[in-house]
C-alpha cells in the first residue's frame, strides 16, 4: 500500500464554517480536456460608451440620469429583487409549506466613472475610495436590516451583462442561509475555544505558510483549505475584526494595497480580466447590532471558475448538485500557482 499523498491521492476536507466536505481529486488534473471551452473574456472596452447605462450622464432603462460622477457611484437598484415594503404572506401551519416575509434595499455602486478600468487597474487610492463606500453602506444600511450583502460579479462567465465596475449590495430583513450558518458554526467554535474560528484559522495558517499567496502588515490572503472553486480564495484581517466599518485607516490603506495585488494575479493566471463572484461576510446588524458578535471575523470570499486556461471553467453539475462539492487542483496547489504569478498586470507588462 502507498503512502498517501494529497497532492496525488482522492480524500475529503472539511469546511468548519459551513460543516460541508469536500471531495478532492488532484489526479483527475491529469486528464486530457474534451469538456466545454468558453469564450475568452478578452475584449476592448471603451473609457465611455453612450449606450452603457452605468457611465456618466447616461439614462438607465428605468429613465433616470445619471450624475456626471467622478469617483465612486451609489444609486438604488432600478429593478431590486427585495423590496423595502409590502404585504406579509399568511402563516401556514403546514410544515412543507412554510413561507416568512422578505424585505430589503437592493443597490448598485459603480467603482470609477471608466469602463475599462475594474479594481486591478486603478489606482491604491481609487480602491481606497471604493472600501470607505462599502464601509459606509454597510452602516447605513446596517442601521435597519439584518444582513448587508455586498457582492460583485465580474465577467460574462459570471452572469455579469454590463462591463462597467461596479458591485450590487442586497440588504435583507431576514438572516440568509450562509450566513445564518456560519452565525452559528463561529459561535459554537467561539463558546468550546475561547478564539474567533477564523483568528485562530489565520494564526494558523500563517505558521504552516502552505496556503498562504499574499500577506502585508495588516492582511492575509491565502486559499483556503477546504477550498471548493479552483482558485478560490479567502481575504482575511490579521486583527480581530467584526464589520468592514471596524476598520482603521491604515487597514483600509493595507486593505487597498494586497486588493490591488490579488486581483492582479488573478488577471495575470491566464492573462484576461478574471471573472469572479466575490463577497464580504462581516458579523450581522440590525438588532444584532445590540448583541455580543464576538465570535465573528470579518472576510471576503472570491469564487473564480476559470480552472486550466482563459477558456475552460470548473462547472458545478452532476455530483456537485447531487452529491458533494468537488475539486482536482488541491488549495496548496492553487496558492503556489498564485503565489508565482507576477505582481504587475500583464497589461502594464506588455505595454
Amino acid at each position: 500500500m502507498s503512502t498517501f499523498d494529497p497532492k496525488e491521492h482522492p480524500h475529503i476536507r472539511y469546511n468548519p464554517l459551513m460543516e460541508e466536505w469536500v471531495t478532492v481529486s488532484p489526479h483527475r488534473m491529469k486528464r486530457p480536456w474534451k469538456g466545454q471551452v468558453e469564450k475568452s473574456e478578452e475584449e476592448e472596452i471603451p473609457s465611455y460608451d453612450p449606450n452603457n447605462s452605468l457611465c456618466p450622464g447616461n439614462t438607465r432603462s428605468s429613465g433616470k440620469v445619471n450624475p456626471q460622477y467622478e469617483g465612486t457611484f451609489l444609486f438604488d437598484n432600478d429593478f431590486p429583487a427585495l423590496l423595502k415594503d409590502g404585504p406579509a404572506p399568511s402563516a401556514n401551519p403546514d410544515p412543507l409549506f412554510q413561507s416568512a416575509p422578505a424585505y430589503g434595499a437592493c443597490q448598485v455602486m459603480c467603482f470609477h466613472p471608466r469602463s475599462d478600468l475594474t479594481l486591478p487597474l486603478m489606482s491604491q487610492s481609487e480602491v481606497r475610495e471604493v472600501i470607505d463606500k462599502w464601509a459606509e453602506i454597510n452602516t447605513d444600511l446596517g442601521k435597519k436590516y439584518t444582513w448587508v450583502q455586498i457582492f460583485e460579479n465580474k465577467g460574462n462567465v459570471m452572469g455579469c451583462s454590463n462591463p462597467h465596475p461596479h458591485c450590487q449590495v442586497w440588504a435583507s430583513s431576514y438572516f440568509p442561509n450562509d450566513p445564518a450558518k456560519k452565525h452559528r458554526t463561529q459561535r459554537e467554535y467561539y463558546d468550546k475555544h475561547k478564539v474567533p474560528l477564523l483568528v485562530d484559522y489565520v494564526k494558523k495558517e500563517l505558521q504552516k505558510q502552505e496556503r498562504v499567496v499574499l500577506q502585508n502588515e495588516h492582511w492575509v490572503w491565502l486559499v483556503p483549505y477546504w477550498a471548493i472553486w479552483p482558485y478560490e480564495t479567502m481575504l482575511l484581517p490579521k486583527r480581530h475584526v467584526l464589520r468592514i466599518e471596524d476598520l482603521t485607516s491604515a487597514e483600509r490603506d493595507a486593505l487597498a494595497d494586497i486588493m490591488k495585488k490579488l486581483l492582479t494575479k488573478y488577471d495575470n493566471m491566464f492573462e484576461v480580466s478574471f471573472p469572479y463572484s466575490m463577497g464580504w461576510h462581516g458579523a450581522p446588524t440590525g438588532d444584532y447590532l445590540q448583541q455580543d458578535n464576538s465570535h465573528w471575523q470579518l472576510h471576503a470570499l472570491y469564487f473564480p471558475p476559470l480552472l486550466r486556461s482563459a477558456t475552460v471553467k470548473k462547472f458545478m453539475v452532476g455530483y456537485e448538485m447531487l452529491a458533494q462539492s468537488q475539486r482536482d487542483l488541491t488549495a496548496e496547489q492553487a496558492a503556489e500557482k498564485l503565489k508565482s504569478l507576477p505582481d504587475v498586470h500583464y497589461k502594464s507588462q506588455n505595454s
